[in-house]
């Protein structure tokens, strides 16, 4: 299995470790072998690993309303192919997800995920950067950090359930002549909680552009009440966050407090509501 090239083309970085809770006691049992290892088994650990990682990512850009029980997250999985049996270890797994984040919509309706299984019952899986970001993300305070969802390593217990989950994805008909759906365009995701000021005076906000066609332009406007703050440009390629920053109209100073952020998309497509957020003083 080739994980995507820019995931290969990126400099390496610490890999976040993470083991369900259902795995607490694979150490003892991993001298035994892969004997484990199924697609039902894969199926309920990795939507599990994945929720906590993706709200440590939300925690990490300052997003807000993520939370493990609002993902509802379900995978299906296969290995190798329909001329595979889906079970044992190996780098040929491949687990298709769906997840519930307003913010960013998922094309497919699920997305792809690729899974090196090992035989002592752990695995590393590697999420669709255009929908999970790339292998480093922006927190809050401008740092670039390690994206916890971008590659994340888990283990699970091979004595644990292994009933079929029944999760099944609608698939994309190979068959036919119909023309194939328009490219579904990319999602802004506006700040929740807290910005800042730079040193230049600017409201410093971070976007992020889900994946999709084209990535996401527009205008970015800050207001408080019937005052209009500022406005800018924003252009933020898909599956990627940027920060933007509004230079105050006039260079007037503004206050802490509450304000409102408004976007008008020219490319890919921007919240219908506004966001609202909290200047730091």
């Amino acid at each position: 299995m080739n994980l995507s090239p820019i995931r290969h083309a990126l400099p390496a970085l610490p890999r976040l470790t993470v083991v369900a809770a259902s795995a607490v006691a694979v150490v003892g049992l991993s001298a035994c072998g892969g004997t484990g290892i199924t697609k039902a088994r894969l199926e309920r650990n990795l939507p599990e690993v994945f929720a906590n990682q993706y709200v440590q990512q939300a925690k990490i850009l300052g997003h807000k309303g993520i939370a493990v029980q609002s993902l509802h997250p379900r995978a299906t999985c296969d290995k190798g192919g329909p001329k595979v049996a889906d079970n044992g270890p190996g780098a040929d797994w491949i687990c298709q997800m769906s997840w519930k984040d307003p913010n960013v919509p998922l094309p497919d309706g699920f997305g792809k995920f690729e899974l090196n299984v090992h035989s002592n019952d752990c695995y590393t899986a590697g999420g669709p950067s255009k929908l999970v970001g790339l292998i480093t993300i922006t927190d809050t305070h401008g740092n670039d950090v390690p994206n916890p969802v971008f590659e994340f390593d888990s283990c699970f217990d091979p004595k644990s359930s292994n009933a079929p989950t029944g999760v099944s994805f609608p698939q994309p008909s190979t068959t036919g002549t119909t023309a194939a759906p328009a490219p579904t365009p990319a999602g802004l995701r506006l700040p929740t909680g807290t910005v800042t000021l730079d040193r230049q005076g600017r409201i410093a906000t971070m976007l992020m552009c889900s994946g999709g066609n084209s990535g996401c332009a527009g205008t970015l406007s800050a207001t408080r009440g019937a005052r209009l703050l500022g406005t800018t440009t924003y252009a933020v390629a898909a599956g990627t966050n940027a920060t933007v920053h509004v230079r105050l109209a006039g260079g007037r100073p503004v206050s802490a407090g509450g304000i409102t952020l408004a976007a008008k998309a020219v490319i890919g497509n921007a919240p219908p509501s506004p966001a609202r957020v909290t200047l730091k003083g």
